[in-house]
């Protein structure tokens, strides 16, 4: 039963998701495109959410995304410089998991699997693994 009540985001949770995902899609410079594709929205689903108020209800797989892109935000802020943070995932990269591509465009056509993946890649640079 409990995990029926944890199937949807609490409006709280999901409110703050959003809120820091549009400040992480702003700090990134992130297209419209991009942001929404990073979330799994269309363009005007996304143009609606990232304001505040915002009354649509987010999946298990979004809440997931954006958990892990506001992880993923931290850990390159805390592992390099604040200009190469912000701009990291539109680098080419020549990393095992971008092929020479951009992490962004690694992290839209991959998904949620991509993403914590991404995530995780960074984690282990940040921890010396």
């Amino acid at each position: 039963m409990e995990n029926l009540v944890m199937e949807r985001a609490a409006p709280e949770r999901q409110a703050v998701a959003l809120k820091a995902f549009a400040r992480i899609a702003d700090a990134w410079s992130l297209t419209l495109r991009e942001a929404a594709a990073l979330a799994d929205m269309s363009d005007s689903t996304w143009k609606r959410a990232k304001k505040p108020g915002y009354a649509g209800d987010l999946t298990r797989d979004q809440m997931l995304r954006l958990s892990a892109l506001v992880g993923l935000y931290k850990s390159l802020e805390l592992y390099f410089s604040a200009s190469l943070a912000r701009d990291w995932v539109k680098l080419a990269n020549t990393g095992p998991e971008f092929d020479g591509g951009r992490p962004v465009d690694a992290m839209i056509a991959g998904g949620l699997p991509k993403i914590l993946r991404v995530r995780n890649y960074v984690d282990a640079l940040r921890g010396g693994a």
